[in-house]
C-alpha cells in the first residue's frame, strides 16, 4: 500500500497488524515517536469482536502517515524494566534504567558474524536497548539491530526506491513481490501467512521514496517463517507479466462487442485514493512543492498514468532497486542476536555487492511563493457555488537529519496546530471562513520536511483571505509571542508521549524502524532519532533561558521562507465526468487500434488470466510454506487481572499491571438513560466536554491545563450487543492518563468538565459542529465500507442501530440539519445538550477502570472517592438499552462522488435460526483471506473484501473495499455457501485458519489496551467460561462445522438486506441487474 502526507486509513479495513477487534475507531496522532491519541482527540469504538481478525487487505497506512501498504490491526507489547522516576516540567514520568549494559556479540568493533562485520555496539538508555549496526561484508547491506527484552519481535526489510513518473511501480511491485517467490511459489505466500500465523503485524509500505516490509511476532519459530518467506519474496519474487496484470492493471474484455475496460487491484486502489478530496489536496500540495525531485510524482501511481506502465520498467525496476546493496535490514526484540545474522546471511550471500543510484535529490528552493488552483470532483448534483473548497498554505522545510532541529520543529507543529486550543487552529477556525483545518502539519518522514495548514469547506472566493489569515496569525505570534503556558503544555505533551512509548496500533520495533529510516535512508546515522534526551533537553534549554526560541522558528521557516505553495481546491461537478469520459475514449481508441487481431488477443490474455486465478495452487507447494501446529498453541484463555471494588457507590475495576508509573483511567457513562432522541447529541457533547471550557477558564485554558498535568483525556463511545443475550450496552468513555504523581490533578479536570463545563457558548458549539461535519463528510469517500457496514447493522439490533445514530449516515444528516438549528433555534439545542449532560453524568451509573499495579492503586483509591463524591448522583436502574428504534428496510444505495464502491450484504444469523459455536469465527477467516480475497479482490479487482460476523449480536456482513463491481460482488456474497460446501478445504487449510484465529483471540496489547478489554468484557458479559469455551471450539473445528455454517450463508444470500456506497452510476446499473431482486432505494449524501 501507498502511503501520503495526511492520507487516513479507513478504520477496519487496512491495518496489517492484529487488533482488539472492538471494531471501531481509536485515533492515532502525527508524530512518528508517539502514534497514540492526543488530550483533544475525540473518537468513536464500536465492540464488534473481540475474538476475531480484522479485514485482510493489502490497504492504507494509520492516520497522520504518508503511502500505501498490505494487511491488519495491533495492540503493542511492553518491554520489561524496572524505571527510575524522573522529574519533567511539573510532572513526573519513568525513565528505563537498563541492567548493565550488555552485548550479546562479545567481539569487539569488525570482527565478522555469519558474513556480517560489527561496526557499532552500543546502548541506548531512552530505549533500555543495546543497538548493533553491521555490514554484509560481501554486499554491502546494511543491519540495525536492537535487543533487549520485548517478545513483540520485528523483522525489517527495506529498500530505496525514488520513482521517476507516476505509474505507481514502486507500489504495483510492493503487492507483486508478495505473489509468489522461488522457494514458495504458490500464487500468494502472503495470504497463506495471513491465514495461519501468529503474526502480530504482517504488511507491506509504499512511502514516496521507499518501499519496506515489516513483519512481527511474539513466537520465535512464528518470525523465522515470516521472515524466510519474507526474504524470498523480495529477492526472488516470481514476477510474471500476469502478475503485473492483476495487481496493477489491464485490458479486460470478455466479449468483442463489449467496451474494453482497465482493470487491477492498485488501478482500483487509486482510484478510490483520488476519489477523496482530502487525499486528492495531500497529494497534490507534496508533488507541487516537490516538482523538481521524485516527490514529484505520484509513488502510488495515478490512475490516469498507470496504463502507461509497461513489463520492462515493471521488472527493470525490481532489479534495479531490490538488491542487498541497497537494503536496509532491522531487528527488534529478544529473538537470538546471532540467528538474526545467520538467516540474514544465507541469502544475501548469494549476491555481489552492486553499485545502486537511489539517492533522494533535495528540491531546489524558490525565490517566491507559488500559486495553484486545481478542482476536484465533488459529484454531479454538487452545488458549484457551495462552501466546499479547500486551501492549504505549504512551506519547504529543512532536511530531516537535524535531530534537534526536527523535535523543535516537531513541537511547534503541535504548539500551532496540535489542539483545538493551539494558536494558528483556532484563528481559522473562529474566522468562520471554513468548517475545519486541513493539512497535516508537519510532514517529517522524507529527505526534506514541510509545514502545511489550511482550511476546508470554504468559498472559493475567501481562498486569498485565509491565506492572509494564515500568515497574519503567524506574523502576530512572531512578533507579539506565544503564550508560554500553550509552550509548556506541548513540551509536557510531547515528552510524556516519547518517554511513555505507547505505539499505539504499531509494534514498537516497527515504530523504531520508521523513525530510524528518517535518516538512515538518507546516509546518515539510524541510531540518532532513537535518542530524545539530548535534543530534548537543547529545547527545554532554549525556551527556559527566556528565548524567543518558537518565535523564531515561525519566522525563520514560515514567515521569511519563500518556498511557498497556497493550493486552492474548487469543487467541479463535472470532473467526474469529464474523467469517466475521457478514461472512456482511450480505451475506444485503443480498441480501434489493436484491430480484430489484437482484440481476439485481448480476449484470451483475459480468460488466461481468470483461469490463472480460479487454478487452485498446488497442494504440494501450499505445503512448503512454513506454519506452526496445533500444539503450538496456548489451549487455555489469557486472563487479565481484575478485581471490582466499591468507591463510593460506583463499581471501580483495578487492573493489577506493570504501568512504569503511569496510571490509566476509563470513566464509562452509561447511554441507557438517555432517550432515543438524544443520542445523535452525544458525540457533538463529548467534544463539548473538552472543547467548550469551564467556568474557570475557557477552552484554550482547559487544553494548557491538560496538556501539563496529563498525558492526554479523550472520549470515544462503545455499543455493543450483550454477550450470550445479555443486554445491549452503549457507553461514552472519558479515558485519561497521567503519572501517578498527577492523578489528584487529573482527576480535578475531569471533575471540572464534567461539572462545570461551558455548554452555552453557541459560537463555540457552532464551531465544534461544523468541524465534526466536515470530519464526517471527508470520511464519506475513504471510509464508504464503514458507512455500509453501519448502516446495514443498524437494521437488526439496537445497539448497532445507536451506534449508527452516532457516527453513520443518520448522524450526518442530523449534522447537517443541526448545523441551521443553532442558528435558528439555540436555546432548544442548548436545552438538549444539557439534557444529555444532566442524563449521563451520575455516579451511580458510572463504570470506572483503572489500570497500574497495586500500589498506585492503593494512592489512588482515596483521591478517586473524593473525585466520585464530587459527581451528581442519583439512583438510576440501569438494565441495558431500552430503546425500541425502528428499523428500515434496508436495500439501500448512497451515492458519493467516488469511481469505486463498497458493497455490504449481511443478516442477523441469529433470527436465522443459528446457534452461536465457536467455528464460526474460523469460517470468518476462511471466508475472509480465502474465498472472498480470490473472487471480489483478485478476479474482481477490489482492493478487499472481508466477512464479519459479531458472536454477541450474530451481525453476519459480507464486505468489499473500495470495489469496482456491485451486481458481481453480490453474486460471489451469494456463492459462499456453495464454496463452503464444494471446496477441497483440507484438514491444513483448516488448522491454518484456527492458528491464524487463535492469532486474534491472543492479540498482544499494552497495558492501557488490556484495562480497557477487560473493562469491555465486564460490560458485555464476556465471562472466563465462555471465552474458554469459545476457544475449545475454535480448536476443535472440523470440515463439518464449515459445511454447517454453509447453511447459514445460504439463510444470508436468501434473506439478507444490502447496503451499498458508491458512484451514481454503478448503483444504477446495479438497479436494472436482474440478480438484484429488491431495488436499491437512492440517497445522494453530497
Amino acid at each position: 500500500m501507498s502511503r501520503r502526507p495526511g492520507f487516513v486509513m479507513p478504520v477496519g479495513v487496512a491495518s496489517s497488524s492484529r487488533s482488539l477487534l472492538l471494531g471501531g475507531r481509536l485515533s492515532s496522532r502525527r508524530p512518528l515517536q508517539a502514534l497514540q491519541a492526543t488530550h483533544s482527540d475525540t473518537s468513536r469504538c464500536r465492540s464488534r469482536l473481540t475474538i476475531s481478525r480484522s479485514p485482510v487487505l493489502k490497504a492504507p497506512v494509520p492516520p497522520g502517515k504518508k503511502g500505501f501498504f498490505s494487511g491488519y490491526n495491533l495492540l503493542q507489547a511492553t518491554p520489561c524494566f524496572r524505571s527510575r522516576p524522573l522529574h519533567y516540567w511539573g510532572a513526573i514520568v519513568t525513565e528505563a534504567v537498563a541492567s548493565p549494559p550488555r552485548s550479546p556479540v562479545t567481539a569487539p568493533i569488525g570482527t565478522v558474524v555469519h558474513g556480517f562485520k560489527l561496526v557499532r555496539d552500543e546502548f541506548i538508555p531512552e530505549l533500555n536497548t543495546q543497538a548493533q549496526i553491521y555490514e554484509h561484508v560481501k554486499t554491502g547491506s546494511e543491519l540495525v539491530s536492537l535487543l533487549n527484552d520485548d517478545e513483540n519481535k520485528v523483522f525489517g526489510a527495506c529498500f530505496r526506491t525514488p520513482p521517476s513518473d507516476s505509474t505507481g511501480v514502486p507500489h504495483i511491485l510492493e503487492h507483486s513481490v508478495l505473489c509468489g517467490s522461488r522457494k514458495y511459489r504458490t500464487k500468494e505466500p502472503f495470504v497463506e501467512l495471513l491465514k495461519g500465523s501468529l503474526q502480530t503485524f504482517l504488511n507491506a509500505f509504499t512511502y514516496p521514496d521507499k518501499t519496506c516490509y515489516p513483519v512481527a511476532s511474539c513466537n520465535a519459530q512464528d518470525l523465522r517463517n515470516l521472515v524466510d518467506v519474507y526474504l524470498d519474496a523480495v529477492f526472488h519474487p516470481r514476477l510474471t507479466p500476469q502478475v503485473l496484470q492483476q495487481e496493477g492493471w489491464h485490458y479486460e474484455l470478455e466479449k468483442a462487442e463489449d467496451p474494453l475496460i482497465f482493470k487491477g487491484v492498485v488501478f482500483n486502489e487509486m482510484k478510490g485514493v483520488y476519489s477523496s478530496p482530502d487525499s486528492v489536496m495531500g497529494s497534490l500540495s507534496m508533488r507541487l512543492l516537490f516538482p523538481d525531485t521524485t516527490y514529484g510524482v505520484e509513488s502510488g501511481g495515478h490512475p490516469r498514468n498507470i496504463p502507461d506502465l509497461t513489463w520492462e520498467q515493471f521488472s527493470s525496476f525490481h532489479r534495479t532497486y531490490y538488491h542487498p546493496s541497497n537494503a536496509r535490514l532491522f531487528f527488534y526484540g529478544d529473538f537470538d542476536p546471532i540467528e538474526r545474522l545467520r538467516i540474514l546471511d544465507d541469502y544475501l550471500s548469494e549476491f555481489d555487492r552492486l553499485d545502486v543510484s537511489s539517492e533522494v535529490a533535495l528540491q531546489p528552493r524558490w525565490s517566491e511563493p507559488r500559486y495553484v488552483e486545481e478542482v476536484y470532483d465533488a459529484g454531479q448534483d454538487a452545488d458549484a457555488d457551495a462552501k466546499k473548497s479547500m486551501v492549504t498554505l505549504n512551506w519547504l522545510l529543512c532536511e530531516s537529519t537535524d535531530q534537534k532541529h526536527m523535535l523543535a520543529l516537531e513541537v511547534l507543529s503541535y504548539i500551532l496546530l496540535g489542539t483545538s486550543a493551539s494558536p494558528l487552529r483556532k484563528a481559522l477556525i473562529e474566522s468562520g471562513l471554513g468548517e475545519d483545518v486541513t493539512g497535516g502539519g508537519l510532514e517529517s518522514e522524507m529527505r526534506q520536511t514541510y509545514f502545511s495548514c489550511g482550511l476546508k469547506g470554504i468559498a472559493y472566493q475567501d481562498a486569498k483571505r485565509v491565506e492572509e489569515l494564515v500568515l497574519s496569525t503567524l506574523g502576530k505570534l512572531a512578533e507579539d509571542g506565544i503564550d508560554s503556558a500553550t509552550i509548556e503544555a506541548s513540551v509536557n505533551t510531547i515528552e510524556f508521549q516519547m518517554r511513555e512509548n505507547n505505539t499505539g496500533s504499531f509494534p514498537r520495533g516497527l515504530s523504531l524502524m520508521l523513525r530510524s529510516l528518517t535518516t538512515w535512508l538518507y546516509d546518515q546515522d539510524p541510531l540518532t532519532p532513537l535518542r530524545y534526551e539530548e535534543p530534548l533537553a537543547y529545547i527545554k534549554q532554549q525556551v527556559g533561558g527566556g528565548k524567543r526560541f518558537f518565535e523564531n522558528l515561525i519566522k525563520e521557516w514560515l514567515i521569511d521562507n519563500q518556498h511557498r505553495l497556497t493550493l486552492v481546491m474548487k469543487p467541479d461537478p463535472l470532473v467526474g465526468q469529464k474523467n469517466d469520459e475521457q478514461e472512456a475514449e482511450r480505451l475506444r481508441k485503443v480498441k480501434e487500434q489493436l484491430g480484430p487481431a489484437g482484440v481476439e488477443a485481448v480476449i484470451q490474455e483475459t480468460k488466461a488470466l481468470k483461469l490463472k486465478q480460479e487454478t487452485p495452487d498446488d497442494p504440494q507447494d501450499l505445503a512448503k510454506i512454513p506454519m506452526l501446529t496445533l500444539d503450538d498453541l496456548e489451549p487455555s484463555i489469557r486472563r487479565i487481572p481484575t478485581e471490582t471494588d466499591q468507591v463510593d457507590g460506583t463499581t471501580v475495576l483495578h487492573h493489577q499491571l506493570f504501568t512504569n508509573d503511569v496510571v490509566y483511567l476509563d470513566l464509562a457513562m452509561d447511554l441507557s438513560p438517555l432517550p432515543a432522541h438524544l443520542l445523535p447529541y452525544v458525540p457533538l457533547f463529548s467534544r463539548a466536554l473538552l472543547q467548550m471550557g469551564t467556568s474557570t477558564g475557557d477552552f484554550v485554558a482547559l487544553n494548557q491545563r491538560i496538556g501539563q498535568k496529563t498525558g492526554g483525556i479523550r472520549t470515544t463511545t462503545l455499543t455493543s450487543a450483550g454477550t450470550e443475550g445479555r443486554p445491549s450496552q452503549a457507553y461514552l468513555i472519558l479515558r485519561a492518563k497521567a503519572m501517578r504523581t498527577q492523578t489528584g490533578e487529573m482527576l480535578d479536570i475531569i471533575r471540572d468538565v464534567l461539572t462545570d463545563v461551558q455548554l452555552d457558548n453557541q459560537q463555540r458549539f457552532k464551531q465544534i459542529l461544523l468541524e465534526q461535519k466536515a470530519a464526517v463528510e471527508s470520511r464519506l469517500v475513504p471510509g464508504g465500507h464503514m458507512l455500509a457496514s453501519s448502516r446495514l447493522s443498524s437494521l437488526f439490533n439496537p445497539a448497532d442501530w445507536a451506534a449508527e445514530q452516532m457516527g453513520g449516515v443518520s448522524f450526518l444528516q442530523f449534522v447537517r440539519k443541526l448545523v441551521v438549528e443553532v442558528d435558528t433555534n439555540w436555546p432548544q439545542v442548548l436545552s438538549q445538550l444539557r439534557a444529555v449532560h444532566d442524563r449521563l453524568v451520575n455516579s451511580k451509573t458510572m463504570l470506572v477502570s483503572v489500570t497500574d499495579d497495586d500500589d498506585g492503586y492503593k494512592a489512588l483509591r482515596p483521591q478517586l472517592s473524593t473525585f466520585l463524591s464530587s459527581l451528581p448522583s442519583s439512583p438510576v436502574p440501569s438494565n441495558g438499552i431500552t430503546w425500541s428504534p425502528q428499523y428500515g428496510a434496508g436495500f439501500e444505495g448512497f451515492v458519493i462522488p467516488a469511481q469505486v464502491n463498497y458493497v455490504a450484504k449481511g443478516a442477523n444469523v441469529y433470527n436465522l435460526g443459528y446457534k452461536l459455536h465457536g467455528s464460526s469465527l474460523v469460517v470468518q477467516n476462511v471466508l475472509s483471506t480465502a474465498y472472498l480475497w480470490n473472487t471480489v479482490r483478485v478476479q474482481g479487482g477490489a482492493y478487499g473484501a472481508f466477512c464479519r460476523f459479531d458472536p454477541r449480536s450474530g451481525m453476519l456482513t459480507l464486505l468489499s473495499y473500495r470495489d469496482p463491481n456491485v451486481v458481481e460482488t453480490l453474486k460471489n456474497y451469494d456463492a459462499a455457501a456453495a464454496y463452503l460446501r464444494t471446496a477441497d478445504i483440507t484438514e491444513h487449510d483448516i488448522t491454518k485458519a484456527v492458528i491464524g484465529t487463535f492469532g486474534d483471540l491472543d492479540s498482544y496489547q499494552l497495558p492501557d489496551a488490556k484495562g480497557f478489554t477487560s473493562m469491555v468484557r465486564h460490560i458485555v458479559g464476556d465471562t472466563d467460561e465462555y471465552r474458554q469455551r469459545m476457544r475449545d471450539q475454535i480448536r476443535a473445528t472440523s470440515r463439518t462445522h464449515l459445511r454447517h455454517f454453509a447453511d447459514v450463508l445460504d439463510a444470508v444470500a436468501a434473506e439478507g438486506k444490502i447496503v451499498v456506497v458508491g458512484s451514481e452510476a454503478a448503483i444504477r446499473t446495479a438497479n436494472q441487474d436482474e440478480h438484484l431482486k429488491t431495488p436499491l432505494t437512492t440517497l445522494n449524501l453530497m
